[in-house]
């Protein structure tokens, strides 16, 4: 009996040991995931542009956790080209050169010109919903001059449209692609000019309404081509402060 009861004590005792252990876990991945969604948001609307270097210190400043929290995120980060973890220099937002530019406009071109049909084909009462509301929201966005929100809304407007295809790999794809054609347009389009215009969203949304899928296909395209069309050359040289780039997300 003494040693079942030692034996109960021990386990009672590393129960109690890894309970703080085991949220402390579940604590960190949730940093984790905030630091990752931060970045990514700020990349999205245009606040961390190409070439800002990312310190570990001070993210480690930020969000309190320590630099194997931080490290993870920015691998995560890297995974997904939001940023490129350099030799000597550490963590940096990516910085597409104007060729690969031109390869992820068209990889993502050929990526709706496949989503858009299964939008179309996939479409109901709810879905439709959904484009509404995403599209009201921009407008908002828009009509109270929030440039930054604008933006990004108009980027998770073609990854909404992504999920509503129903196919999976197509909005892996297309998650990646939105997030590097943010870095795009943050090097290349001039400050004053929007990702998106939300005219364009609106005729895109009729023509799915009424189910017209070459006319809808064809939008899509040439409303891509369009945004890459405004992209010149020229590299940002503003300082940028991470606590405030980050500040809201």
């Amino acid at each position: 009996m003494a040693a079942t009861g030692a034996t109960g004590t021990t386990a009672g005792a590393t129960t109690a040991a890894s309970a703080p252990a085991a949220r402390l876990k579940r604590g960190t991945t949730a940093v984790d995931l905030r630091i990752y969604r931060a970045v990514v948001n700020a990349v999205m609307s245009h606040r961390l542009p190409p070439g800002t270097h990312l310190g570990e210190a001070d993210f480690c400043d930020l969000y309190q956790v320590s630099r194997t929290t931080v490290r993870k995120a920015l691998q995560r980060l890297a995974h997904d080209h939001i940023i490129e973890l350099r030799p000597n220099r550490g963590a940096v937002i990516a910085s597409p050169t104007p060729e690969e530019a031109r390869d992820i406009f068209a990889a993502r071109r050929a990526v709706e010109r496949e989503i858009v049909p299964l939008v179309i084909r996939n479409a109901t009462p709810a879905s439709l919903q959904q484009i509404r509301a995403a599209l009201e929201a921009e407008d908002q966005a828009r009509h109270t001059g929030d440039r930054a929100s604008w933006i990004r809304l108009g980027g998770e407007f073609h990854i909404l449209l992504a999920e509503l295809a129903g196919n999976q790999v197509l909005l892996r794809f297309m998650s990646e692609l939105v997030s590097r054609c943010s870095l795009i347009i943050a090097l290349y389009e001039s400050p004053g000019a929007a990702m998106c215009e939300n005219d364009e969203h609106q005729d895109l949304m009729s023509l799915i309404e009424q189910r017209k899928v070459a006319e809808a296909t064809a939008l899509i395209e040439h409303h891509l081509l369009e945004i890459e069309g405004r992209l010149r050359l020229g590299e940002p040289e503003r300082k940028i402060n991470l606590a405030e780039a980050l500040s809201g997300f």
